[in-house]
């Protein structure tokens, strides 16, 4: 009697699964939406790194979003032109806008032989939590704090903290995605392009007098950059020099005048010998 309980059991169940699995069948051949073919052609060409910069989640995302039409071609930072390209004759369009690429770029000087320090920070190597900490170890509390967010956040290997405590930024290994623009908690790192040739390598706003007993090397707001400039480019705002790039001629006088030498060229700023840059990394666990 039990076993023919157990039999008649089974053979319910089997044919339960039989049943439902042909219904499952029959239901994904119905309902089947046809992915477009360009949309893994793109996810081939783009670099695969995953990093979000473009704003959609992944490279697959962004494929999805290109195809659709809510993307444009060119919105992959980090493939920059090239990839642009490839991307237009999968889609059969003309890439008519001029892509600029972009490099992460350290808006502070202000590193061990140059800063104040308040206190001695004995924390979490997070900048973010330094920062939490009443403003962080620094007098400025506009600069930059060295400790490695953006070196952990960088997928391409291009930062790393020299031995003045800063971050450098390897512009050849850089790709624009702006990790380390939002990593930052301070947003000290900017992505510019080469209209980009002069910068006031400073955040802060706070007056010149404090500024001076914080750093050696940051803005005191005084004016003389922008009394100097032919071009008009440079303007006071809140303490802080700000310079036009679109009005700038890269003329070099208030590179010169700059009494605190904040102003600098930022053609070539990081070419240095590869042994010396070798001997001035930190590596930031």
């Amino acid at each position: 009697m039990k076993l023919d309980v157990v039999i008649t059991a089974t053979l319910v169940l089997l044919s339960m699964g039989v049943i439902f699995g042909l219904i499952l069948a029959i239901a994904s051949r119905l309902l089947r939406i046809e992915s477009d073919p360009k949309i893994g052609e793109i996810t081939a060409v783009l670099p695969g790194a995953n990093c979000g910069a473009c704003g959609y989640a992944g490279c697959s995302g962004l494929a999805e979003a290109i195809v659709s039409g809510i993307a444009p071609i060119n919105a992959c930072p980090v493939g920059k032109a090239a990839c642009a390209e490839k991307i237009a004759a999968i889609m059969g369009l003309e890439l008519t806008a001029e892509i600029k690429p972009k490099n992460a770029h350290l808006v502070c000087q202000g590193g061990k032989s140059e800063r104040v320090e308040r206190f001695w920070y004995m924390g979490i190597a997070d900048c973010a939590a330094a920062d939490m900490l009443n403003g962080g170890p620094k007098l400025c509390e506009f600069g930059c704090l060295g400790l490695g967010n953006c070196v952990r956040a960088c997928l391409f290997d291009a930062i790393r903290i020299n031995e003045n405590g800063l971050p450098e930024i390897d512009p050849e290994l850089c790709t624009g995605c702006g990790a380390c623009v939002r990593t930052c908690p301070r947003q000290l790192i900017k992505l510019i392009d080469d209209s980009y040739r002069v910068m006031v390598l400073c955040k802060s706003h706070s007056k010149g007098p404090d500024v001076r007993k914080a750093c050696k090397i940051g803005c005191i707001g005084c004016g003389i950059c922008a009394k100097n400039c032919p071009a008009e480019a440079i303007k006071i705002t809140n303490s802080l020099a700000e310079i036009n790039p679109e009005l700038c001629t890269a003329c070099g006088i208030c590179i010169e005048k700059c009494p605190m030498k904040t102003i600098r060229s930022i053609i070539n700023i990081h070419s240095k010998p590869e042994s010396e840059k070798q001997d001035s990394e930190v590596k930031v666990i």
